[in-house]
């Protein structure tokens, strides 16, 4: 599959559903046509039963994604006003990123900067690239970023880090990033497929009610408490308990073999 006149491509294989920011030329920066493929993409994956988890990825090599197209700033982004519209453009594909059910992993590999940061930030797991970069370089650029973006850097590194970051709109090292938690895992930018591919791979045998549950467990432990939807928390749990791939699990347990989860 492909979106954005090919800048946002989308496959799916062995469970796994894969983004990739197709835009090399421009170090993967988004523009408002791929904010709509990404959520186009990411509709067909939440569809799709096979697919048990997604990660997101840029092309080229040299980025994951650098951040907005920049060459659409002055006619989208050159006021208040004008940021708002851009806002309203782009927030389908971001809220379909915040709220995807299932797990999604960036690996990222190359510059990751600004509002690329902030999608890395949206998925559950960030596994990057040495040699790998980060950065939010607002305050380089006469801009704020938005709540829900700060939010996620705090809760990731907390506010100590998130100031520096912000402050000094500079860039820090695959390693400076795992050490104060912005990443989970760096590995070599040669074994970073294969790294990914174990990931996946473990994701995708387990059970996906389970994960569902858990990945939305997360989500309202971070949120405000008056924004936690509690008894959709305890039904999905339920449903957990009533589901046949938890007595798959059971059952595996006892035989000592691997469960076959169906997802029911």
């Amino acid at each position: 599959m492909d979106f954005a006149d090919g800048k946002i491509l989308a496959h799916v294989k062995e469970g796994v559903g894969t983004v990739v920011f197709n835009q090399p030329e421009k170090r993967n920066a988004m523009s408002i046509a791929m904010w709509d493929g990404l959520a186009a993409a990411l509709d067909a994956f939440a569809a799709d039963a096979a697919v048990r988890c997604v990660v997101l990825e840029g092309a080229g090599g040299k980025a994951f994604v650098s951040g907005a197209d920049i060459s659409q700033f002055e006619q989208n982004r050159s006021d208040a006003e004008a940021q708002r519209h851009y806002n309203a453009k782009t927030s389908h594909g971001r809220r379909k990123l915040a709220e995807f059910p299932k797990p999604v992993i960036a690996k990222i590999q190359g510059f990751c900067m600004g509002g690329g940061l902030g999608i890395a930030m949206s998925c559950d797991m960030r596994i990057a690239g040495a040699g790998s970069e980060f950065g939010i370089p607002a305050a380089r650029l006469g801009i704020a970023y938005g709540f829900d973006m700060v939010k996620n850097l705090v809760s990731l590194v907390g506010p100590a880090h998130a100031h520096f970051i912000l402050m000094t709109g500079g860039r820090i090292t695959a390693e400076e990033a795992e050490r104060i938690g912005l990443v989970n895992k760096i590995h070599p930018a040669e074994s970073l497929d294969a790294e990914v591919a174990k990931i996946t791979a473990a994701i995708a045998q387990n059970a996906p009610l389970s994960l569902a549950a858990n990945k939305r467990t997360v989500r309202a432990v971070l949120a405000d408490p008056a924004e936690r939807d509690m008894a959709a928390i305890a039904a999905a749990a339920d449903a957990c308990f009533d589901s046949a791939d938890y007595r798959e699990g059971r059952r595996a347990f006892m035989e000592k073999r691997k469960p076959v989860f169906t997802g029911a």
